[in-house]
């Protein structure tokens, strides 16, 4: 058989097997583009919280105060204040801010009154507590199983998922979100197979197998159709093309037209599953560094109480954490629209110099030259994202100081001055990745995220076409798949008697 009648099989009966699973993928997609899967943004986070009182809270106990911490919060959990710790040997505990009592669990009552902190003036239905359904299969609430369902009777028929560990609330999914997934997110990730697998990772190593077979079939098809078309003379029927009309010609003229969009659209799904590891980090930079030592909140010496007075002159406070940086300790407060203060000592500011960053900065490499960078506006790998995208609740502020090492790894950072966090870290392979992913499935380029009417229109339009490819080349493999069993009843003994009879 000759090698061009084996790329033609290759690409038909790949093709047969797949077209259907990639019309889907292509309509999945666009819901996507416009409903994205349900999340909790940060603005929905601190939106819904109640302003922090000046005397709400008395000081973190002293066994807590010494304690080395990774992280530690003043928030609020059903309408009062908490302390969140985690701590650094991996624990994590949750303090009355009023007396000190730890919670141990989120029991129903707490999750209700959660809920009601997030929405005050609607009826609640409590639907139970289970580790995971369609909607809360992100690994980030691993930490947070088993979760609470709390059913909002408001406009939107919101969902609130709520941590078993605090009463948190850290998801909600509106009816809107939940109707288009199950056509979106649900039928793009194919959720339906998740847990459908006895070996670790089966839905993983599905998508990836899927994910190659169909770039295979996409560039066979190209091949194909390249040689298919007569480029100095054209056939009997007057076209290029040697299909007149029908399905083949529309195949074949769309495919041609639009197939390396398909080709980019199916690689770079494969590439957001990161397979064999090839675009993971792998930055030996140590970011703890730039703490300059170990945090714990002893170290902050401003009582809450005069901390909370003396940011109460500027801000509604709604979340207060402690932090060090670079050997300085001090205090982060948000407001519920984002707006952020940094309180050391009795001093407060909007935000760090781009020296103090730099200085900290320097900690995790000191013997590796920087560059360094202002920047007032995203760039290339550093930029935000709509609130139904799928990096839709990061949080992206500007300006933010861009630290370039020149270590093996190239490793970048993004730190925000408003708090001293870093909120962002990707070395040269996670910025490879990024091309062969986000750009090429997102089209997450900076002159068409600036302007998204455009983009939408742009990936409706070629999703369109790319459905065409697909629907068209499932019609042919079905009309493939009914000649079959005729040929083989012709060429049957029966069918051969059948034939002579007649």
């Amino acid at each position: 058989m000759g090698f061009k009648r084996q790329l033609y099989l290759w690409h038909r009966w790949l093709g047969i097997a797949l077209c259907l699973l990639m019309a889907l993928w292509f309509v999945s997609g666009v819901v996507m583009l416009f409903v994205g899967y349900p999340k909790l943004t940060p603005s929905e986070r601190l939106g819904h919280l109640p302003v922090l009182p000046a005397a709400c809270c008395a000081e973190l106990p002293a066994q807590w105060a010494q304690s080395p911490l990774q992280r530690l919060r003043l928030t609020s959990l059903g309408g009062q204040p908490f302390y969140l710790l985690d701590l650094v040997d991996g624990r994590r505990v949750t303090l009355d801010a009023r007396g000190g009592e730890p919670l141990e669990r989120a029991n129903e009552t707490q999750a209700l009154a959660g809920a009601r902190q997030y929405e005050a003036d609607v009826p609640l239905i409590y639907r139970g507590q289970f580790d995971e359904d369609v909607w809360t299969h992100s690994r980030g609430l691993d930490t947070e199983r088993p979760l609470h369902l709390v059913e909002l009777r408001d406009a939107n028929k919101t969902w609130l998922y709520l941590s078993g560990r605090t009463g948190e609330v850290v998801r909600d999914a509106s009816l809107q979100e939940r109707y288009w997934n199950w056509l979106g997110a649900w039928l793009h990730w194919l959720y339906p197979l998740r847990d459908g697998f006895g070996f670790e990772n089966g839905w993983r190593t599905l998508v990836i197998g899927l994910s190659l077979l169909g770039t295979a079939m996409a560039v066979l098809g190209m091949v194909v159709g390249v040689l298919r078309w007569r480029f100095r003379k054209a056939y009997r029927n007057g076209s290029r093309s040697p299909y007149s009309g029908g399905w083949l010609r529309w195949h074949h003229i769309v495919g041609l037209v639009f197939g390396t969009a398909l080709v980019a659209w199916i690689f770079s799904g494969l590439m957001s599953m990161r397979p064999w590891s090839v675009t993971d980090g792998r930055s030996r930079l140590d970011a703890t560094t730039m703490q300059g030592g170990t945090l714990r909140a002893a170290d902050v010496s401003i009582p809450v109480t005069r901390a909370l007075q003396l940011l109460s002159g500027e801000l509604n406070v709604v979340e207060m954490e402690w932090r060090r940086m670079n050997g300085i300790n001090f205090l982060a407060a948000r407001d519920s629209s984002g707006d952020s203060r940094i309180l050391l000592g009795e001093t407060l500011i909007r935000q760090f110099s781009p020296e103090q960053l730099l200085a900290a900065a320097r900690t995790m490499a000191p013997a590796i030259p920087v560059e360094e960078d202002w920047l007032e506006r995203f760039d290339s790998y550093y930029f935000a994202r709509d609130a139904q995208s799928m990096y839709g609740a990061e949080r992206r502020p500007l300006p933010v100081l861009r630290v370039r090492f020149d270590d093996p790894e190239q490793t970048w950072i993004y730190l925000d001055p408003a708090s001293g966090e870093m909120v962002a870290r990707h070395d040269q392979r996670q910025r490879v990745g990024r091309w062969l992913f986000n750009l090429l499935h997102s089209w997450d380029w900076q002159p068409l995220l600036e302007r998204p009417r455009l983009r939408e229109v742009l990936i409706t339009a070629f999703s369109l076409a790319g459905l065409i490819i697909c629907l068209s080349g499932t019609v042919l493999g079905w009309r493939r798949l009914q000649r079959h069993p005729r040929r083989r009843r012709a060429a049957s003994p029966q069918g051969m008697q059948d034939k002579s009879v007649s």
